[in-house]
């Protein structure tokens, strides 16, 4: 894997701003996601096999793994994300957690407030 501030290759935005540590921390985190989605997957659909098998289905307990297998994967799209702006650009970091933001996000993946500025429609018409 390479990332930026390698050898011939500029740095990009997120090594700039917060060092190349936090770049392959992104990326261990990444890998760590990877592994940790594959098993719930896995497990997920074992569980299914064996509830079916068994004529025996726990509607709500399906729903509980999926619902982490589906957290796990949206932090997985997050972060993933976000490495990759440290090849294409990244646009900047949030105001109250400090969290990196790639182009094009509108919530901090952090702590969930609007990376945008509310203007209301008659603030936008007196402009």
């Amino acid at each position: 894997m390479k990332i930026g501030g390698s050898k011939g290759k500029a740095a990009g935005p997120l090594s700039t701003a917060y060092g190349e540590e936090f770049v392959v921390d992104l990326m261990r985190r990444r890998d760590q996601l990877v592994a940790r989605v594959a098993e719930l997957q896995w497990d997920l659909g074992g569980l299914a096999y064996e509830m079916a098998i068994r004529n025996s289905m726990d509607v709500e307990l399906l729903v509980k793994r999926a619902v982490a297998l589906q957290d796990a994967d949206a932090e997985l799209s997050e972060v993933e994300r976000i490495v990759r702006t440290e090849e294409t650009g990244a646009s900047g970091s949030c105001k109250y957690c400090g969290a990196p933001h790639s182009s094009g996000a509108t919530f901090c993946w952090q702590c969930g407030k609007p990376l945008l500025e509310q203007v209301s429609g008659d603030a936008i018409l007196r402009r």
